[in-house]
């Protein structure tokens, strides 16, 4: 590359630095920080069972792409681990649990897809509602019971993520900035003894 030509790729990548620099700087600064709470553990004769929430993974532009019918999918991720003096820690169960909701604009109603209840659809009619559904796992399976050993200790660990929207390739261009509203919690963490 000739120095006319580096000098012309720097200056133009300076002026669209320029360009995207308050676009960024205004996403990063309206930027809520998304956090799980609620977490706590159960049990049933048979099953280990996880609760949680995530609070305030939504912003007004996931709400309005969703009213204009982009499906939005977030990924929930659950470790258990049997937690091991003076070794690592034997990981029992890795699970990915997805909601996905939708927008039908001809009934007018959320379609929530809860992958935990063998992709059960439920249509709601109200967006509030919707989202609640949206960032709670009530009673999600970790792990049977009978892989727990008693007066052992255990720790589960829960994270949140908005699942990266899939477009059309030509799209990319023209919603780039779609990857500006994208949110991830960090890890959660919760020990017990069983």
């Amino acid at each position: 590359m000739n120095r006319e030509m580096f000098f012309a790729l720097l200056i133009r990548s300076f002026v669209i630095g320029l360009l995207l620099a308050p676009l960024l700087t205004f996403s990063m600064a309206n930027a809520q920080e998304s956090t799980i709470s609620d977490i706590s553990i159960a049990s049933n004769q048979d099953d280990l069972l996880l609760n949680f929430k995530v609070n305030d993974c939504f912003t007004p532009e996931m709400n309005k792409a969703i009213d204009n019918g982009i499906p939005t999918m977030f990924d929930f991720l659950v470790r258990l681990y049997e937690i091991k003096d003076f070794q690592f820690d034997r990981r029992i169960a890795d699970l990915l649990v997805t909601h996905e909701i939708r927008y039908d604009s001809l009934k007018k109603t959320y379609a929530v897809t809860l992958s935990e209840q063998k992709n059960k659809v439920l249509e709601i009619g109200d967006f509030e509602k919707a989202k609640r559904v949206m960032c709670q796992i009530t009673g999600v399976k970790v792990t049977d019971i009978k892989n727990l050993k008693r007066g052992h200790r255990y720790q589960v660990q829960a994270m949140a993520e908005l699942n990266k929207i899939r477009l059309p390739f030509y799209l990319h261009y023209v919603l780039f900035f779609l990857s500006l509203w994208d949110f991830e919690t960090d890890w959660h963490t919760i020990e017990f003894t069983y």
